[in-house]
């Protein structure tokens, strides 16, 4: 059921709205005496999560007894993240997920269905795991609060990925990543019906039907003049994410008809602390890249690969190789087929040879960002001649050179017209089904 929707191209929703149409909606579900919180880590700061969680918090008051940030992989919340996010929320509200343990099956997706789903890439069942608060915690309301935007993984994130991965277990997230990865990245981004999408539906239908579930779903598009929510849907079913997912396309979605031959990204330090999210500056910038072009990421918070101690070696070991090399490795290599997230990151954080990525950390040596097999640059000398301060998003003139300047890759996707409407991804195969 929808209890709120609101949502145009040209909709810039105020902090009040926000309020306003959450409160409106949780007047609808009438009185609860137990609610969880669901809302994103550091690295969707930009969701307006953070905003909605503090007037769910007045809403309620005593009543929203737990809030359990959906980190999925990622590193826990510090204290200052969280006070950044949330504001004066009490900080003994927060839970921190164990996604290696603490976990509740809700059931098993068939291996019959992936397969199906993958148009036979795969096959494997795939585990519906949750956070062991959503079931043992006896809550009468769970909201699940994010942001519908272009996603490498899924598609279109948030809706039940915020359950399933967000507070999920390490083998149902390695295997999604997995999933979407060996479809294709290309064929999925931007797109509200992917298999990983459909393994997730499964999951919601056939072992969740009884969760009290309710969606919070913002649409934020990047403007010159800073973030603007165009969309708040609020609901307890596919509908709820539909809606937002339509949206998201047309705010989030930059469609060019040109491929870009230099493009400056900027990862703000505070969110992207890693390769494992500043890949971001490859995953939604690549359907724009043109071949032989050169991708620019100015990185001053980098200071690592993975945001997990295994997934950082598993990525220092192997390295950025492209997708054939990379499905070689996983049969090959029992570490790798272990830890199907990493490899699903390894071929997602690839050009597959089309175009250079140039890398610019605070944090890591040249060294380091070389054997991971991307090109260095030193950040300060590159700063300098690409300043953030000075850039505007979009097509820019420095020293006489035409480059393409991104100021968040978290917040939208480009692409050129042509590489949307037809992607093809031939090159991937798989020389056998994988199974587990």
């Amino acid at each position: 059921m929808l209890y709120y929707r609101r949502g145009r191209e040209s909709d810039n929703l105020s902090a009040e709205d926000l309020q306003q149409g959450l409160f409106e909606a949780l007047n609808k579900l009438g009185q609860r005496r137990k609610v969880l919180a669901l809302p994103p880590d550091i690295t969707r700061f930009y969701s307006r999560a953070g905003e909605l969680t503090r007037y769910a918090r007045q809403y309620y008051g005593e009543a929203l007894t737990d809030i359990l940030p959906a980190v999925g992989t990622h590193f826990a919340m510090t204290e200052p993240e969280i006070r950044r996010m949330f504001g004066d929320v009490p900080l003994g509200l927060f839970r921190e997920h164990d996604w290696r343990g603490g976990l509740v099956t809700l059931g098993e997706v068939p291996g019959e269905f992936v397969r199906e789903v993958s148009e036979g890439k795969l096959d494997f069942p795939w585990p519906a795991q949750v956070d062991k608060l959503l079931v043992e915690g006896g809550f009468d309301l769970i909201l699940s609060i994010g942001q519908v935007v272009p996603h490498e993984v899924v598609g279109m994130a948030n809706y039940n990925k915020n359950v399933f991965v967000g507070t999920g277990g390490v083998e149902g997230i390695n295997k999604s990543h997995y999933l979407g990865a060996v479809y294709g990245m290309e064929r999925m981004m931007g797109r509200a019906d992917t298999p990983v999408r459909r393994v997730l539906n499964y999951a919601s239908d056939h072992f969740a039907k009884e969760m009290p579930i309710v969606y919070v779903l913002t649409v934020v598009a990047a403007t010159e003049s800073g973030q603007v929510t165009r969309g708040l849907f609020i609901g307890d079913d596919i509908e709820c994410f539909n809606l937002a997912a339509e949206l998201s396309l047309k705010v989030n979605v930059q469609m060019l008809d040109e491929p870009l031959q230099k493009v400056v990204v900027y990862l703000e330090p505070q969110e992207f602390k890693s390769t494992w999210l500043g890949n971001k500056s490859i995953y939604r910038t690549r359907m724009a890249m043109a071949d032989g072009g050169e991708l620019i990421v100015l990185a001053p918070g980098l200071r690592e690969f993975g945001e997990d101690k295994e997934i950082d070696r598993l990525i220092r070991k192997y390295g950025y190789v492209g997708t054939d090399r990379v499905l070689q490795l996983v049969a090959e290599n029992e570490d790798l087929r272990a830890n199907l997230s990493a490899a699903a990151h390894l071929i997602h954080g690839s050009t597959e040879g089309r175009f250079r990525v140039t890398y610019c950390p605070g944090h890591l040596t040249q060294e380091q960002i070389e054997s991971v097999n991307f090109r260095y640059a030193d950040l300060a000398r590159m700063v300098a001649k690409y300043d953030p301060k000075k850039l505007k998003d979009g097509f820019n003139t420095v020293g006489g050179e035409r480059i393409f300047y991104i100021s968040n890759p978290a917040l939208g996707l480009w692409s050129t017209r042509a590489r949307f409407q037809s992607v093809s991804y031939t090159h991937l195969t798989l020389p056998t089904i994988y199974s587990v």
